[in-house]
């Protein structure tokens, strides 16, 4: 089962950024921390109003956003 329902986006709240659960916290955030080395249970310590699927959620969100076709021209 997806997570990504837990992404949401708001223009008026954070520039239109991709976030969690409407809070202000955005997916790019979650993924700089991961991507510095800090453990899901660090990140949540760090933000209690996170939930450990909200991580997962930012993570599938990304791997999306990264999955794109290539064309090749001939």
């Amino acid at each position: 089962m997806t997570e990504t329902q837990r992404i949401t986006t708001d223009p008026a709240q954070c520039g239109g950024r991709p976030c969690i659960r409407h809070l202000r916290i955005r997916v790019t955030d979650v993924l700089d921390l991961l991507a510095a080395g800090a453990s899901r249970a660090e990140i949540l310590e760090d933000y209690p109003s996170l939930e450990s699927e909200d991580i997962t959620a930012a993570l599938e969100y990304a791997a999306r956003q990264s999955d794109h076709p290539v064309l090749r021209v001939a």
